[in-house]
């Protein structure tokens, strides 16, 4: 199925449901609204003819007028959202139900926490729905068979200022060092080592342009300590010296004229043009 998350949902109800106490099926359909569910149970759920397997850490998501059937062991707890999504943004085309896996325990707080803020703060409780949307849109993406790219994409991003190998990387994928590479090659068109130089170099980039760190600062917050490597690097990346693109940012912002001196230490060091 297709859907839209351009802009928040419309959140009509969002709660913890209990079924399967007094009868074990269930009949009905919402003819306007989705359903979002996060299950904490085993069950069967049949939507159009399919029946699905649920069990604890299933995720659904059924479009409006679906006529949905459920079938229950017992006494069966889920959270769910019933909402309206808007037709803005490009279509995302997401399975009715998924495993959300390692995304289960994130998935949970977001709904609960929608639950407890909707009485009062109806928008809140929709900005964390949406939020929980996304997750389930990206699950299919991550559940494919290069999810170890996202994976190692996710721990580049995130110690972008640490020291990074390629080894350590593919560990954190859980692949191994070649594997990593071929699939990195495959997927995004470069290297490991070439992304990450990218990355950080995109990094410094907007450091040096929109914040007031200290040269230095900004080459230890990409992860090249050494501030002639730093200086060398965006010389051949960037086209300038960091001095020089803070200095372009800085007339730019003082109408052309010169710069104010900034007094913020040692800049690229003994880095030499």
């Amino acid at each position: 199925m297709t859907l839209r998350l351009g802009e928040p949902p419309v959140v009509v109800n969002v709660g913890v449901g209990v079924h399967g106490v007094s009868n074990r099926r269930d009949v009905f359909l919402l003819p306007d609204l989705w359903q979002l569910h996060l299950y904490g149970y085993t069950a069967r759920l049949t939507v159009g003819g399919t029946t699905h397997a649920i069990r604890p850490g299933h995720v659904s998501l059924i479009p409006p007028g679906e006529r949905v059937s459920y079938l229950y062991n017992g006494r069966s707890e889920h959270l769910y959202a019933h909402l309206r999504l808007p037709d803005r943004g490009p279509e995302r085309t997401v399975p009715l139900m998924q495993d959300a896996g390692a995304e289960t325990p994130l998935l949970g707080s977001l709904l609960r926490q929608a639950v407890a803020v909707a009485p009062a703060t109806p928008v809140m409780a929709a900005a964390e729905v949406w939020a929980a949307l996304w997750r389930v849109a990206h699950l299919a993406e991550a559940a494919g068979p290069h999810a170890a790219v996202g994976a190692a994409i996710a721990h580049i991003e995130s110690n972008l200022a640490e020291p990074l190998s390629v080894p350590a990387i593919a560990r954190a994928a859980g692949i191994s060092h070649n594997h990593l590479t071929r699939l990195f090659r495959a997927e995004i068109g470069d290297t490991v080592v070439g992304y990450i130089r990218r990355r950080r170099l995109e990094q410094a980039l907007h450091l040096l342009r929109e914040s007031t760190l200290p040269i230095p600062a900004v080459a230890a917050a990409v992860g090249i300590a050494d501030l002639q490597a730093f200086n060398k690097a965006c010389r051949r990346e960037l086209g300038a010296s960091p001095r020089a693109i803070r200095s372009r940012r800085t007339e730019a912002a003082h109408g052309g004229g010169p710069p104010p001196r900034e007094e913020t230490g040692p800049d690229e060091g003994s880095a030499k043009p």
